[in-house]
């Protein structure tokens, strides 16, 4: 079953039996309070007997001289209640008042002891004494009733006890119940058609954004990463909208990177291995000799696919997890000190001048050694090779950020630079600004995406802008001890 039919299922059970529930509630409250007010209004319409039985009762303080036998107390009743709806008549028919609440006829009416019970519709009266004992009337135990105090000089002398009615055979208040009855079954089917309106209206409300969803991530997995859902909603769907459309995007820039992954690194796999081929033939057809500079040229070009295979099994390796590293207190001036002893000769080769600029004293980092110096190999040859300068300035520094102090070494030159739309590709795999003469000068591409791949094994960060120099700098955070 689809998720919208559960959903109006639900939800439209869920309303009907609410409905239903109150309205049966609500019958038995409104048929409880007219049976109630029609008791309370017979007995209301007994006060001037009480009253009476009181002052008769002042002038004779004797029950029996009061009321006499049981069939003067009848006749006392009938008397009183003769001018209302609740006298018992023998014929059917409007009375003084119209319909009348029918009553057995007279000659059923007996207050004497009965073997059964008379029907709950019938209403039996009787006195009581002060202690609540019979006096004259039926008073029955397995009934309930009112009794109204009868008060001399401020002393209860007796009670007139009435039944209570617990059902309805006619009269105004019945019609009432029963017009009031239409009338609440009439407001549950609206209710219930409005129901069904408002639950089906509801539910494709809610179902339908789930749907658009379903149906673009669907789209996702047959490939199609353009996708985009477009929920006008300010709820979680809507956060949910928003959240694909990023995941969307992201698989389709991933796709992108792939893409481009695989037909860069096939490239370049290509490209020494092709010129490696060239000369080996070269030499076995005899064009080229097998001396020692072509020899030369040709391992120069399997030393180049070597670094390049090298770099993509340690890149690899990093992506899933295998770059191990041994971290332990580093003192970062000693770092540096050996950095600059170890390029110096090198540097001094390419007319390249370095300027260790420490303002950073007795810094020490978690780290590993080896990755460091990995790290600041990598950048410093990119420099030397490609950057084209004659100053690299390597400047360290402590900053504070959140309340964490870091070591900040920022690497720049006096070089070419990099236009500012390559700056955030940098750290990509493969990435080159200018790959012709990267390839000429042996560089795999990899260099600086395995430099981020240390930084952030050491939880640092590590950026790429505009030198101050002119050239480009490398920005590189490092938590301290």
């Amino acid at each position: 079953m689809k998720i919208h039919n559960k959903l109006f299922l639900i939800l439209f059970s869920f309303t009907f039996s609410v409905i239903a529930g109150l309205v049966v509630l609500i019958q038995w409250s409104i048929g409880q309070g007219v049976i109630d007010f029609v008791n309370a209004k017979e007995v209301k319409a007994l006060e001037p007997l009480v009253v009476q039985l009181a002052k008769q009762y002042e002038q004779t303080p004797s029950w029996e001289r009061v009321v006499g036998s049981g069939e003067n107390f009848r006749k006392r009743v009938e008397s009183q209640l003769e001018s209302s709806q609740f006298l018992p008549r023998p014929q059917e028919g409007p009375g003084p008042r119209g319909r009348v609440m029918r009553r057995p006829p007279p000659d059923h009416m007996r207050f004497g002891e009965d073997r059964h019970p008379p029907p709950e519709n019938i209403a039996h009266y009787a006195l009581l004494d002060e202690n609540k004992q019979r006096v004259v009337g039926k008073y029955l135990s397995d009934l309930k009733y009112i009794t109204t105090p009868i008060i001399v000089n401020d002393k209860i002398v007796g009670y007139l006890a009435v039944s209570k009615r617990d059902s309805l055979v006619d009269g105004y208040e019945l019609d009432f119940l029963q017009q009031q009855t239409n009338y609440l079954w009439f407001i549950a089917l609206a209710a219930v058609l409005l129901t069904l309106l408002v639950t089906f209206l509801l539910s494709r409300h809610l179902v339908s954004p789930v749907k658009q969803i379903a149906n673009g991530m669907h789209r996702l997995t047959q490939g199609n990463y353009e996708t985009k859902l477009t929920l006008e909603r300010k709820d979680e769907l809507g956060q949910l909208s928003e959240d694909f459309n990023t995941l969307a995007f992201t698989l389709a820039k991933d796709e992108q990177v792939r893409k481009r992954w695989l037909a860069n690194i096939s490239h370049e796999l290509r490209t020494p291995m092709s010129i490696l081929l060239g000369e080996l033939e070269a030499m076995l057809l005899g064009i080229r000799e097998p001396n020692a500079k072509n020899i030369s040229s040709a391992n120069d070009e399997a030393l180049h696919l070597k670094r390049l295979i090298d770099d993509l099994h340690m890149l690899n390796s990093a992506e899933l997890g295998g770059m191990h590293y041994t971290m332990q207190p580093t003192d970062m001036a000693l770092l540096l000190n050996t950095i600059e002893q170890k390029y110096q000769v090198v540097l001094e080769q390419h007319c390249i001048k370095l300027y260790l600029l420490n303002s950073a004293k007795h810094i020490t980092v978690q780290a590993d050694k080896t990755r460091l110096l990995q790290l600041l190999d990598n950048i410093l040859m990119n420099a030397v090779h490609y950057a084209q300068c004659t100053t690299i300035s390597l400047t360290a520094s402590n900053i504070s950020i959140k309340g964490q102090t870091y070591l900040e070494l920022i690497i720049e030159d006096n070089g070419v630079g990099v236009e500012q739309s390559h700056l955030s590709h940098l750290f990509e795999y493969l990435y080159r600004v200018d790959s012709s003469r990267n390839r000429q000068e042996g560089g795999s591409g990899l260099g600086l995406s395995i430099c981020q791949h240390i930084v952030k094994g050491h939880k640092g960060e590590i950026a790429a802008e505009k030198a101050s120099l002119g050239g480009l700098a490398i920005i590189i955070r490092l938590p301290t001890i």
